[in-house]
């Protein structure tokens, strides 16, 4: 059984990853912001009895993140899976958006799981052991208007995690990159608010597709099962999609053209909602009138 660091878990994947990766025998350290804020987690582990403890971690502080490592490592010797989940994601056009925002996303997304990934680098090539897996997102390739900071800061955690790959082959250490689909958790409650009458057409399209694919109630679990095949060693790849919609959204993209893929913003929303119909399977009519986004707790 592993030792496990797992960075966002009080809500949606992070959560779920944990109980799964816990129920499963392992030895888990699900890390939050706050976990007094959140002592769901807590309670339901020491009803289980599982091997799970929750500690305070702040990607954005690297401080917490030392202190955080240093006291597993005290402990249990060494980290054998370090699972880097937390993120956020703000929306709107990049004119607009304002520019706090962006850093926001590209501190936490990015620059929080490179402060992890330091943090536990070393003792695994020092023991020639260890898995890093980076939840990133099919935004991480699949890059959408009104999505730009949120898909750049995924698109770095990538460019990455291939990196990293090829330095740490040496040392017998693997990265894995897990790309959710659209998946029920609260981060689509959390959304800046964005102006009433925006500069740029098309938010309603965005929004739309977003709450039509919600109707379908994918489950973190669906993720948190991803990621405990990888911790098991069932898959070799670098790459794992997750969610039924993760393989159709990579392929929509990847099928069509750049070009085809910019301009696409540029038809009629009658035909657009026919195309999200008929080859997305999303029923996006009703959501164009009112394209709010429903709320997951």
């Amino acid at each position: 059984m592993a030792v496990i660091l797992i960075t966002g878990c009080s809500t949606g994947i992070g959560y779920a990853t944990a109980l799964t990766l816990a129920r499963g025998g392992h030895t888990v350290y699900a890390s939050m912001r706050d976990p007094g804020r959140s002592p769901q987690l807590k309670e339901t582990a020491e009803q289980e009895k599982l091997n799970l403890t929750t500690l305070p971690i702040d990607v954005l502080d690297p401080g917490s993140i030392t202190d955080a490592v240093t006291g597993i490592l005290a402990k249990e010797k060494h980290v054998d899976v370090l699972v880097n989940n937390a993120g956020v994601g703000a929306w709107g056009s990049v004119e607009e958006l304002e520019m706090d925002l962006f850093q926001r996303d590209m501190d936490t997304n990015y620059f929080g799981t490179v402060r992890c990934i330091k943090a536990v680098l070393p003792g695994m090539r020092e023991r020639r052991a260890g898995t890093i897996i980076n939840v990133t997102s099919v935004a991480g390739r699949l890059y959408s208007n009104f999505h730009g900071g949120y898909c750049a800061s995924k698109a770095a955690v990538e460019a990455l995690s291939e990196s990293l790959a090829q330095e740490v082959a040496p040392f017998n250490i693997k990265i894995a990159i897990v790309e959710p689909g659209i998946v029920e958790t609260p981060i689509f409650s959390k959304i800046n608010s964005y102006p009433d009458q925006m500069l740029y057409p098309n938010l309603k399209r965005y929004m739309s597709i977003f709450t039509a694919s919600l109707e379908n109630h994918v489950q973190p679990s669906v993720v948190a099962d991803v990621i405990n095949d990888i911790v098991a060693g069932k898959s070799d790849r670098l790459r794992h999609p997750a969610g039924p919609d993760a393989v159709p959204l990579l392929n929509w993209r990847s099928s069509t053209p750049d070009e085809e893929w910019v301009n696409s913003v540029n038809i009629d929303d009658k035909t657009w909602i026919e195309n999200m119909e008929q080859n997305m399977g999303l029923q996006v009519r009703k959501y164009m009138e009112a394209p709010q986004m429903p709320v997951f707790h």
